[in-house]
């Protein structure tokens, strides 16, 4: 049965999904209703703290020993495009013996098995040890198991406490394509959910990951170090490919992926505590600072040929190469146009100067009157492009700190 619920996103109808937490609840009413009456139910159903209701026919539910039965939910993200559609999850729910000293034992007790990961780092929902299940997601499981217990007069503090076991088959291989072993997450996938509920092509997610990731980072280094100014914001993958090339990755400073979200991650790095910060991307996401866009994604604004076209003219540019730079489609192709014409040196120092007066402004909003921060922008076929001044302060610092020659 599908789930009914729709969000507009840009005049489109997209459907909801939910959490792999609340599959994890649904799994483990599911096999706790099986346990308690040795029926399977047709359909198992909760109340997300969203205040919806998700009701699903179980992929299966079995019994698997005397007091041990299983129970699985296969996952529908809906609309939103989730690394975890379409898995399984499985509860599995054992009756443990009667304690002897009731008060001192949990009535549902929740861990995690083979594809759920462990957490392994601090900082993150649950303490180091634990199964990566937050507390969301344990507060519904509990609620559910103890919703059938309820309704069957079962007592598990006097007649034996559930305990509640959560698998993932295929969480470990799914894992390693998720944020979870930068996180410190090892061994699987997280059972998560703040609402219960997917709503598709949300940001909120990703900006808390990020955020979550800059806040592990300063820790872990104040522990090592004593002090944490110094980190690396790239947006992805041809960020830490050129940190690679040019060994800035071997400087000793923490490199954190920040995608298209460089206002909110510039506010999260200031707000952790990071004192030097320098940004590292390609000319065709960060000239989009240069007009002050903070938000690199195209659906967001896409100005790159406007704002280069304009610094161009600023710069001398007759009007054919202006209309030629507008014409282009990739910004390495606008390069091209202007190194023809002798002006690609004098416009990149113009975008520089707009890209680092734009970082300032966005710092000093968030707090950060002692923050040092730059950029480093480069382009795939040109290689280093603009160094703005504070960040070349900044690396050179840096690489005679690590050694390095400057």
């Amino acid at each position: 049965m599908a789930f009914e619920h729709f969000v507009d996103n840009g005049g489109k109808q997209l459907r909801c999904g939910y959490t792999t937490g609340t599959c994890a609840a649904l799994a483990a009413r599911g096999a706790a209703t099986l346990l308690l009456t040795g029926k399977s139910p047709a359909s198992v159903s909760v109340l997300t703290p969203k205040g919806w209701t998700v009701e699903v026919v179980p992929e299966f539910c079995r019994k698997e020993e005397k007091y041990v039965c299983s129970c699985g939910i296969r996952k529908d993200a809906g609309d939103d495009p989730d690394i975890t559609d379409g898995m399984l999850v499985v509860a599995t729910v054992r009756k443990l013996p009667v304690p002897e000293h009731p008060a001192t034992v949990e009535a549902v007790r929740i861990d995690g098995g083979e594809g759920v990961g462990r957490v392994t780092r601090p900082g993150l929902d649950q303490p180091v040890g634990e199964a990566a299940i937050n507390h969301v997601p344990r507060n519904m499981i509990r609620t559910a198991v103890m919703g059938v217990c309820e309704g069957l007069e079962y007592d598990p503090l006097t007649e034996g406490p559930l305990e509640v076991i959560l698998s993932i088959p295929e969480g470990a291989e799914k894992a390693a394509r998720t944020f979870n072993p930068k996180l410190g997450v090892e061994g699987g996938l997280s059972i998560l959910g703040t609402t219960g509920v997917v709503e598709p092509m949300s940001e909120q997610a990703m900006k808390e990951t990020i955020l979550l990731q800059l806040r592990q980072t300063y820790e872990m280094k104040v522990g090592i170090d004593d002090e944490a100014p110094e980190v690396i914001l790239t947006p992805g993958n041809y960020g830490t490919s050129f940190l690679q090339e040019h060994k800035l990755d071997r400087l000793g400073v923490p490199v954190v992926k920040i995608s298209n979200y460089v206002g909110d991650a510039l506010d999260a790095a200031v707000n952790c505590g990071f004192t030097e910060i320098v940004l590292v991307g390609h000319i065709g996401k960060l000239v989009k600072l240069a007009g002050g866009i903070m938000n690199t994604h195209s659906s967001v604004a896409d100005s790159r040929m406007e704002l280069m076209a304009a610094h161009a003219a600023a710069c001398g540019a007759e009007r054919d190469t202006v209309r030629e730079v507008m014409a282009c489609t990739t910004t390495e192709a606008a390069l091209t146009c202007l190194n023809k014409v002798g002006l690609a040196d004098e416009t990149l120092l113009s975008l520089s100067l707009a890209v680092q007066k734009h970082l300032e402004e966005r710092v000093a909003m968030a707090g950060g009157k002692s923050v040092t921060v730059g950029a480093v922008v480069f382009s795939n076929e040109y290689g280093p492009l603009m160094v703005t001044g504070p960040a070349r302060t900044l690396v050179d610092k840096w690489r005679e700190e690590a050694g390095q020659e400057t």
